[in-house]
């Protein structure tokens, strides 16, 4: 019982070291790479992916730790048709938040649309155990899992035909 007062004060300390600790301080961004991603956002809205991923990346040359950013690379990733780059770039975003909920809808989706509709899912379930089944973020995803994947389309090489011989 003498001990009581000391455990408990000490269990406090660890409590509240061990969640600062894990809280994921945001560091402010510069005001150059938040102008830049801007720019981006607005040339993505255009139809410029190049354009857009070109400022995007800019922007990460001047904060590379900016999940905005990598956020970002993902949805021009994904508007050109790269859902696999665009996987890889919401990753990276959540390796910095890890409960950022625009990288898990867009990583999700991203899956949706290359054809992994069980880990779409599992984004899907995680969205819905962080902000509920009515945020924007899960209600957009769940209706990319249910359009299914992307069609891909072939190119000219894959379909080639067969050889005629024909005589004079």
């Amino acid at each position: 019982m003498r001990y009581m007062p000391l455990a408990m004060a000490l269990s406090v300390l660890v409590l509240v070291t061990g969640s600062a600790g894990t809280a994921g301080v945001s560091i402010p961004t510069d005001p150059r790479a938040r102008s830049l991603v801007e720019a981006g956002r607005s040339l993505l809205v255009q139809g410029d992916v190049t354009g857009a991923t070109d400022s995007f990346e800019a922007a990460l040359a001047i904060d590379p730790g900016n999940p905005a950013t990598y956020l970002a690379l993902g949805d021009a990733a994904r508007a050109a048709g790269m859902q696999g780059k665009a996987i890889h770039y919401y990753r990276d975003a959540l390796e910095r938040d890890p409960n950022n909920l625009a990288a898990l809808a867009g990583e999700g989706g991203a899956m949706a649309e290359k054809g992994a509709l069980d880990k779409a899912k599992g984004n899907l379930a995680r969205l819905e155990g962080l902000c509920g089944r009515t945020c924007p973020e899960a209600q957009s995803l769940a209706g990319v899992i249910a359009k299914g994947p992307v069609a891909r389309v072939l190119s000219a090489d894959a379909v080639k035909p067969e050889p005629e011989v024909e005589a004079n």
